[in-house]
């Protein structure tokens, strides 16, 4: 059985329940930090044109890659330099950029290895929605 509640007590039958009690409320970020995200998108817009979009998702040791490229966007930060002189973009978003980065291939979801063990997996089990 789900562990899901209303916020407001709400039987899960009544009308305007909403079962979403301690579920990730994403728009906290998404409309908390708009400049901020709208600088990322920059980021990963600039590097769409560069190279190819989604591209890096498949980058060989992509995770060793990226925290490179974020300890050197934060170095140059640290050292007083505010903006990238290759993308005139700012070092931060670079580095927030880098760090999402970091996270979503930390997830094994784009590693050949882990794709592979997952379709093996899914040939053996199934699973099941409750």
């Amino acid at each position: 059985m789900s562990e899901d509640r209303d916020p407001n007590g709400l039987d899960a039958h009544t009308p305007g329940a909403k079962l979403d009690r301690g579920k990730n409320r994403l728009g906290l970020v998404l409309g908390g930090f708009t400049e901020a995200l709208q600088e990322v998108g920059r980021i990963g817009t600039y590097g769409a044109g560069k190279y190819t979009p989604d591209g890096w998702k498949y980058v060989e040791n992509g995770r060793e890659r990226y925290w490179d490229a974020l300890w050197r966007h934060l170095f140059a930060y640290a050292g007083g330099e505010m903006i990238d002189p290759e993308s005139c973009l700012p070092h931060l978003a670079h580095a927030a950029w880098n760090i999402l980065a970091v996270i979503e291939l930390g997830t094994g979801k784009y590693d050949p290895e882990f794709l592979k063990f997952i379709a093996d997996a899914k040939q053996v089990t199934q699973c099941r929605m409750v």
